[in-house]
């Protein structure tokens, strides 16, 4: 991965956030939540060059969830648009799927308070979830589906070119193993794709920031986090064994999983055994 923002970048003294977005204005003034935010940063900005994300003039749906995640990649985007970096619109949207107990008060009041625009859409697609999954089973398959459908429909009616997510370091990581271990293929979340129709661009910004520094990083800003009740009270989730797994793997082992991403973006065809990929059968010796 490519670091592409260097320390002269941000500008400000370590301890001083004075000139950045109105989102920062009550942020810890300390010199270790300064270099934080700053390594977010660095990496926000990495994948967006890396992964060539960013087309001057274009509309981004910024889809928050009332989660860390979210949370962290918003403040990631404004940032870098408040210092001229992003030149791109961002329209702030959540997705109300009308959970019991959801507050729906409190993204609309965050948005204002930092004055963010933003759409709510209210779907009720956690009734369709709970109806249609069996008893045991985990939602977050079809809840997805279902989310991703509407929010691709939101962004086309708000002249969006794409949607903006925030899974992050860990989040490819695991879907790696899972594609791996139970779906028999090589296969994770890429930083950017094209939806099925060809008509958006699906971006995660966070592809290179750890799950630890953005959980961090939100705790201190204090951002007013909405649990997922939907998919977090199951437990057994095999992704959560995933987590659980690389987790052990990072302690035995510190900066395996940096290796591990680093490695998803080195694969050699003619080391692995997919024959679409590398014409094993015309291989000839030399003469």
């Amino acid at each position: 991965m490519t670091d592409l923002i260097d320390d002269a970048t941000i500008d400000e003294p370590e301890h001083d956030v004075a000139g950045a977005h109105p989102l920062f204005r009550d942020a810890p003034k300390s010199v270790a939540f300064a270099k934080l935010r700053k390594r977010l940063v660095r990496q926000t900005r990495a994948a967006l060059d890396d992964f060539g994300m960013v087309r001057p003039g274009d509309r981004w749906l910024v889809c928050l969830s009332g989660g860390k995640d979210s949370y962290a990649m918003l403040a990631m985007l404004l940032d870098l648009k408040w210092r001229g970096l992003l030149p791109v619109d961002l329209l702030a949207c959540n997705l109300d799927q009308a959970q019991p107990g959801f507050p729906a008060d409190v993204l609309p009041r965050f948005f204002e308070s930092v004055g963010v625009p933003y759409r709510i859409e209210r779907q009720d697609t956690y009734s369709v979830v709970v109806s249609k999954v069996p008893a045991g089973r985990t939602y977050c398959a079809l809840c997805s589906r279902l989310r991703r459908g509407h929010l691709y429909r939101v962004a086309r009616e708000e002249g969006c070119q794409a949607v903006v997510l925030g899974h992050h370091r860990e989040d490819i990581l695991e879907t790696f193993f899972l594609n791996l271990f139970h779906g028999g293929k090589l296969a994770t979340m890429p930083p950017k794709l094209v939806n099925e129709e060809g008509d958006l661009f699906v971006l995660r910004p966070l592809a290179y920031a750890a799950e630890d520094d953005i959980g961090r990083f939100s705790a201190l800003m204090q951002f007013p986090i909405i649990p997922c009740d939907l998919c977090g009270s199951q437990e057994g989730l095999q992704r959560n064994q995933i987590k659980a797994m690389l987790a052990d793997w990072e302690q035995k082992s510190p900066g395996r999983k940096d290796i591990m991403l680093k490695a998803l973006g080195n694969a050699n065809p003619s080391h692995l055994v997919d024959r679409s990929l590398f014409d094993f059968a015309g291989l000839a010796l030399r003469p």
